[in-house]
């Protein structure tokens, strides 16, 4: 059973840290469903392998900005970064206290009027123009703000860059890049509450290993579709599949 319930996380990690549904939000979910605790260690590994994902899609963009640490996409990435931190550190006794789920179907409610206002707002404007500092800072802060479980990240994101006038192609784009350096702070954040926690680890190591996989390869799908249906700002069944998720979440938590 636990093999089976690490493979379904990875499952859900890969799918909806990219799609607009909010991994955190499915995987509180599903820890209330089956009776089990969401592990830091797990969660690591996990975002680990989505990471990866970003990393292997997006190599020729991301090994441009290494080179070039100064280019108008790297100091926009910079730009996005910093409103996220400063939000998610106001933010942080509140984000904690909600992930006992109190308010996750509230949040998958938000996401999914979010996605169906921009898919509106996006389908009457014809986006022109390059992405720029301003598209930046507003996804920027949108990330800190979905911060919480049930609000997705990358919806929210996307959402906020359509809204400011950025193009759809670029906004998708921009939005799994920025994610990023927000993981790996997640991660470094995460590894110094397990080291000063000292939790013991007790995971099998085969099930960890499957979760892996399946949250990588999944989350390279997962890329690849979300930049498809933010072109043609296809974002309905997605609301609709969050109203309906809100509806259970409310008897479930």
């Amino acid at each position: 059973m636990e093999i089976f319930i690490l493979c379904l996380l990875g499952l859900v990690q890969g799918l909806c840290e990219f799609l607009p549904v909010s991994s955190s939000g499915h995987l509180v979910l599903l820890s209330e469903l089956f009776g089990v605790e969401d592990s830091l260690f797990v969660s690591i590994v996990l975002h680990v392998a989505t990471l990866l994902a970003v990393l292997v899609v997006f190599r020729k963009d991301i090994w441009q900005m290494i080179r070039h640490p100064f280019s108008a996409e790297s100091m926009n990435i910079v730009i996005a970064t910093i409103p996220t931190c400063v939000i998610v550190l106001m933010l942080m006794p509140i984000v904690d206290a909600s992930f006992g789920g109190s308010y996750l179907a509230f949040s998958f409610l938000i996401s999914a009027c979010l996605l169906l206002f921009s898919q509106n707002f996006a389908k009457k404007k014809a986006f022109q123009g390059n992405f720029t500092r301003k598209n930046a800072l507003i996804m920027g802060i949108a990330q800190g703000l979905a911060v919480f479980p049930g609000i997705s990240r990358s919806g929210t994101t996307i959402c906020a860059g359509l809204l400011s006038g950025g193009d759809k192609k670029e906004c998708a784009k921009f939005s799994f890049l920025m994610s990023v350096p927000i993981i790996i702070l997640s991660m470094i954040m995460e590894i110094v509450k397990i080291s000063l926690g000292g939790q013991t680890v007790a995971v099998s190591p085969i099930g960890m290993i499957l979760s892996f996989l399946i949250a990588f390869l999944v989350g390279i799908l997962s890329i690849k579709v979300m930049i498809k249906l933010t072109e043609k700002a296809n974002f309905k069944w997605f609301s609709i599949y969050l109203f309906a998720l809100a509806v259970i979440t409310i008897f479930v938590i």
